[in-house]
């Protein structure tokens, strides 16, 4: 090899070895810079993220308080579950990670991934429940497992001790909406919490729901908790005591069994309701559980409408039972009416209408004609009062208007007039509806709420209250049981004749011998009511008239009875009705009277408010111990 062939190897071999020195100094620049950005620079943003890596602080959900009946028995309690939660911040393949928990657990994971990704990230580490009630057997798996951001959490789930014993008046708890989330009502409230969805579970969520607490944990690499650094546990919601006696329920729900409608009680003096029932029922603990789209598609296509509270969300022409408020206003603008004679039809503008007795009630005055439901004794003098007066004095008693009770969801029926016609229809209003009016029908509408509270008020000379389903509320902090005022509504004034005349006539519906509510009539109390038999469709102007199994249970009428007692100092006002039960009196009275007498019975047990008061105090502490799951 030439001197010129050896000098050009050296000078190629300088300039590669020239130019790797430069490289590594430009990679050690960069890394020097790389460094002195992430630790000169931004120390303290790095820092702080890696500590946040290791040290979370973790949200805690609250346990709900109890719900009680009036003398203190557990109607809504709280039992230890395990649930199967994700932490979506430590898991990098969500599908992937959901498919390994559903193979593990037996379960579909389809439900447990839209669970997943409706999940808020607001709240940074939050557990998400993707599956609960899990068995000892599905937590050693999960556990075994070991997944990264799956975790197996203590929770409690709500349990009802009398199944679905007074399910409108509980409602039920489910896991809380994104438009929920959205209203002032749930502000501080955890996504993924259990909350009020209907009844009262909904109506006092705010006082059963609690405050969420929070733990310091350190973490490893994988989101698996080291150790816990600091706690601040949440808080307890406060308990509610409702008005309701479970023993006059169960009364009311077995005399309702197989049927559908309502049963409503309450005490004419407070507003206090003792009993609620709206048939068919629904399952509060099956709808508490997180159940398949398949089971909810099954409740709420069932024609009983099992979730409809009927109590106070179905309005039903209210029949005969209308005729009260028609009688007050007859005996108040009109005066003592005169007899007429009844022969069966009420000829008005070319057209008959029919009484409810083909062969009429002959010669009759108003006192009879309540006894009796006279049709064509309401149809002849409501017509002369006018729907407008009618509308005023029905107004009166609280009907067509909201009563205001605390559960959800209520509506208010209808009591026509002129305006409302012409408001709404865009006509004038015709005479012979007038007619159809005096008797409950046509556009008239009432809920079985509506209807009690007016009964109680003709039982009290007027004097009405809201009514409630809360006695009261037992405040944790100061470990006292808040009991709850009665709320007075303006009294529906009238003489004092009237309320006489209307108490005399409405015994006679039970007592007399031609009375339509003499199947409620009771060897324990007398009992002040009127029937009601409420048309589904119109009655045929002519013609024989279909009785019985004669007509499809559709067309059937719907059944009423309305009653207080003792008739002399009321102290329950009842309302019962029966779909399509027929006749007010033989389908509805003796479920009136089996729930009045269970209430007489009851009562002795009742104390006064400042009696009441420290025998629940009393009784309150050790069911704590026992129910509450976190206690």
């Amino acid at each position: 090899m030439s001197s010129f062939d050896r000098a050009g190897v050296s000078n190629g071999v300088r300039r590669r070895i020239l130019y790797c020195l430069v490289g590594m100094l430009v990679v050690m620049l960069a890394l020097l810079l790389r460094s002195w950005y992430l630790q000169v620079l931004h120390h303290e943003k790095y820092l702080a993220q890696a500590k946040n890596n290791r040290i979370r602080t973790v949200a805690e959900k609250p346990e709900r308080g109890l719900i009680y009946d009036r003398l203190g028995r557990p109607l809504a309690v709280n039992v230890p579950t395990f649930e199967l939660a994700v932490v979506l911040d430590d898991v990098e393949n969500l599908t992937e990670t959901v498919q390994k928990i559903a193979k593990i657990l037996g379960v579909p994971s389809d439900p447990m991934l839209k669970i997943a990704r409706r999940q808020r990230r607001s709240v940074p580490y939050l557990p998400v429940t993707v599956h609960r009630d899990l068995t000892l057997k599905q937590v050693a798996e999960v556990e075994w497992n070991h997944l990264p951001g799956v975790a197996v959490l203590g929770g409690t789930r709500r349990k009802y001790p009398y199944g679905t014993l007074a399910a409108h008046v509980l409602g039920y708890v489910g896991d809380v909406t994104e438009d929920q989330l959205s209203q002032d009502t749930y502000t501080g409230v955890l996504p993924g919490s259990r909350v009020g969805q209907t009844g009262a579970e909904a109506s006092f969520d705010s006082i059963l729901m609690g405050s969420p607490g929070a733990r310091r944990i350190e973490v490893d690499a994988k989101g698996f908790e080291v150790r816990e650094l600091g706690r601040n546990p949440p808080q307890l919601g406060d308990d509610v005591y409702l008005t309701i006696d479970i023993d006059v329920q169960r009364v009311a729900e077995k005399a309702m069994k197989g049927k559908r409608g309502a049963v409503i009680a309450v005490h004419p003096q407070d507003g206090q309701v003792i009993a609620l029932v709206s048939a068919p029922q629904f399952d509060p603990a099956e709808m508490s559980a997180s159940i398949g789209q398949q089971r909810w598609d099954a409740i709420i296509s069932n024609p009983g409408r099992p979730l409809i509270n009927r109590v106070i969300q179905g309005v039903y022409p209210p029949g005969s039972i209308f005729k009260l408020p028609v009688a007050v206003a007859l005996l108040e603008v009109l005066g003592p009416t005169p007899r007429l004679y009844c022969s069966g039809r009420h000829s008005f503008m070319g057209r008959d209408y029919r009484d409810w007795k083909l062969s009429g009630h002959g010669p009759i005055g108003l006192q009879t004609a309540i006894v009796e439901s006279c049709d064509v004794f309401f149809y002849e003098f409501g017509h002369r009062l006018g729907i407008n007066t009618i509308a005023e004095y029905a107004g009166k008693f609280g009907m067509g208007r909201l009563t205001g009770i605390n559960l959800p969801g209520e509506r208010s029926g209808l009591i026509p007039t002129t305006d409302w016609k012409e408001r709404t229809r865009g006509q004038a209003w015709f005479p012979g509806e007038t007619l159809s009016a005096s008797i409950g029908q046509g556009y008239v509408s009432a809920s079985p709420l509506q209807i009690t509270m007016m009964m109680a008020a003709l039982g009290v000379n007027g004097q009405r209250r809201v009514p409630t389903v809360r006695l009261g509320i037992w405040d944790r902090a100061e470990a006292d049981l808040v009991l709850d005022d009665a709320v007075e509504l303006p009294t529906a004034k009238m003489q004092k004749s009237t309320y006489r005349a209307l108490r005399e006539s409405l015994v006679g519906v039970v007592s007399k011998r031609r009375g339509t509510g003499k199947a409620a009539r009771s060897e324990q109390v007398v009992i002040a009511g009127k029937t009601g038999t409420a048309q589904v469709v119109s009655m045929a102007e002519s013609g024989p008239k279909r009785e019985g199994n004669d007509i499809p249970y559709r067309l059937r009428d719907h059944a009423w009875f309305a009653a207080f007692a003792p008739a002399d100092k009321p102290q329950i006002a009842v309302t019962v009705l029966v779909e399509h039960g027929g006749h007010g009196g033989s389908a509805a009275g003796p479920i009136a009277r089996k729930v009045i007498e269970a209430y007489m019975l009851a009562r002795s047990r009742y104390q006064p408010s400042e009696q009441l008061l420290p025998s629940l105090r009393q009784q309150d502490s050790p069911g704590k111990e026992v129910i509450h799951a976190g206690d």
